[in-house]
């Protein structure tokens, strides 16, 4: 057997590991888009490092775009084989990734229309609409904690990481000959703080492990200090500055814990009585989707159903999916906070946000989750001055502060808590997939 990795290695996105058996099968762990990084991107993503057509069976640990969003390119270049993921992951990647191939038609207008003033040649789009629709008749859903068998000496068993809705890590039985090897790739490794999901479940006994390390290297904060600290920037920026709060966050997971923060600091009478405004249309599918899954809620957020019947909606907030809307919370003027996506501020209407909003000092941008080094969200957080947002500079004016304890990647001692339930003696390799 051979593991080979051609992603999430040495950086934060693209993730992709493959597999290969003696018997030739071929096994592909995610398929991740890459993100954030300049012009190198576009490259990575449109050379994967094998053939697609190759592949036999890709096993998709959950739907953020780092993981999944290239499955329409992998399609495109000819695989054909089954995409295997909790039901959970299933539902949210088919509108992740029709939402990325929108997005990516729109960019790729923009870019050309630079290209063609520049006399350049134009650039293909990576993904339609259709090869979502093509990629997204492969998968097939199963549920937690049932082994499942792939192929003949292969089987999988799903363990919930608690990352986000449906995420899990990927349990594989590898029977070659006489010879057994268990083989866990964790995903990206929640938790167990969440105020929504399920705490990250021990797995298997296993002989090799690829192991995420986003942030191994440091420790969150209490998530009461980090429900204070909103509060305070809140409170900071929309009562005393009476300017708008700007929050750059996926729309998956990262968005729904903060409307749920909210939600309950409304329900205790904590929240300033202004207008919260969610504004992306994936986030509004994924918050639905979100509802139909209380499988994966933890045992909190479940309780608070019983007298809270939509913790996700409160009388101030509101839900944007028209183009139009999005524009007039521009042209308004009145304090409001506004969560928009993308996270790393790097597509979708967070960017025209933030270029309304950035060189204004009543102003305040708050990043709520991990962003990459090159990424507009990562250079706003590490304090740069000016930032680049559609060709154009704009100076850094509104305060810009940083709460990474929202993110949903465990600090190190969360992810050797989560490593804890293996015996040492018995593994023989452990492969960290992300830079720490």
């Amino acid at each position: 057997m051979n593991i080979s990795f051609h992603g999430a290695a040495r950086t934060v996105t693209g993730s992709k590991h493959l597999l290969t058996l003696d018997s030739g099968i071929k096994i592909l762990l995610d398929c991740g888009m890459f993100q954030g990084l300049g012009k190198d991107t576009d490259p990575l993503n449109r050379h994967l490092g094998f053939n697609p057509a190759e592949v036999d069976y890709l096993i998709l640990s959950h739907a953020h775009i780092d993981h999944s969003g290239n499955i329409p390119y992998l399609v495109k270049q000819g695989f054909e084989g089954k995409i295997i993921c909790t039901a959970a992951t299933r539902d949210l990647a088919a509108i992740m990734l029709a939402d990325t191939a929108h997005i990516q038609e729109y960019d790729i207008q923009y870019i050309n229309k630079r290209k063609a003033r520049k006399g350049e040649a134009p650039i293909e789009v990576l993904y339609t609409m259709e090869d979502v629709d093509d990629a997204l008749k492969l998968f097939y859903g199963i549920p937690y904690q049932k082994d499942f068998e792939i192929c003949p000496g292969v089987t999988v068993r799903f363990t919930d990481t608690g990352h986000i809705l449906g995420s899990a890590a990927v349990n594989l039985k590898i029977t070659e000959g006489s010879k057994e090897t268990r083989i866990t790739f964790t995903g990206d490794i929640g938790r167990p703080g969440d105020k929504i999901l399920k705490v990250p479940e021990s797995f298997p006994q296993a002989d090799y492990i690829i192991c995420e390390s986003t942030y191994g290297n440091r420790l969150h904060e209490s998530s009461e200090k980090t429900e204070q600290h909103l509060l305070q920037v809140v409170r900071e920026t929309c009562v005393e500055k009476k300017g708008k709060l700007i929050i750059p966050a996926f729309s998956l997971g990262r968005t729904q814990e903060v409307v749920y923060v909210l939600n309950n600091l409304r329900n205790a009478g904590l929240l300033p009585n202004i207008p919260v405004y969610v504004d992306s249309p994936l986030s509004v599918n994924a918050t639905s989707i979100m509802r139909a899954h209380p499988e994966c809620f933890n045992g909190g957020i479940l309780q608070s159903l019983r007298n809270d019947p939509d913790p996700f909606g409160f009388d101030t907030l509101h839900y944007i999916q028209k183009a139009e809307d999005s524009i007039a919370l521009n042209e308004r003027t009145e304090p409001m906070i506004i969560i928009s996506a993308s996270g790393m501020a790097e597509a979708g209407r967070i960017k025209h946000h933030l270029k309304n909003s950035i060189s204004k000092k009543q102003n305040t941008i708050l990043m709520v989750g991990y962003c990459t080094p090159e990424s507009l969200g990562g250079r706003i957080a590490r304090g740069e001055t000016e930032v680049r947002i559609f060709g154009k500079e704009y100076k850094v004016i509104a305060d810009v502060e940083v709460m990474n304890s929202y993110s949903a990647h465990g600090d190190y001692k969360e992810m050797l808590d989560f490593l804890s339930c293996q015996n040492p003696k018995k593994e023989k390799t452990i492969f960290s997939s992300r830079r720490i």
